[in-house]
């Protein structure tokens, strides 16, 4: 399962609409690793003045690891991410998420996301994680 739902807000959700506040809320509490990770990462991108940051660090665990994958593979929850940091996600490999600031999406984020680029970040002990 990807996130923890409560009662109440399943509930909610069956009602109609829930908050944006609400599902972000879920996220963090379900996936505490990938919010964390995503969460130090917009602060790094916001406090550099770069166009984008990124992870080249491999999560701590298989649970860590699962946590990164769900969020990232999750249309609905990066969406929400990427409209509460006010950023691009991009992401290779089990581990390396990218960060780009949302307007200034240029040759850093469209090499980012290259075939090449893809090729290049693989490895022989990245292949099955």
């Amino acid at each position: 399962m990807s996130l923890n739902v409560s009662t109440a807000l399943l509930e909610q959700a069956q009602q109609g609409e829930i908050s944006k506040q609400d599902f972000l809320q879920c996220i963090k509490d379900s996936l505490p690793y990938a919010w964390g990770l995503i969460e130090s990462l917009a602060q790094r991108l916001q406090n550099n003045g770069a166009t984008f940051v990124d992870n080249q660090v491999p999560p701590p665990s298989e649970q860590a690891r699962g946590q990164l994958l769900r969020v990232l593979s999750s249309d609905a929850m990066r969406h929400a991410l990427e409209q509460h940091y006010g950023v691009k996600l991009a992401f290779q490999n089990c581990h390396r998420v990218a960060l780009f600031k949302q307007d200034q999406l240029g040759s850093d984020y469209e090499e980012f996301i290259t075939p090449r680029s893809q090729i290049l970040n693989q490895s022989p002990e990245l292949r099955d994680c």
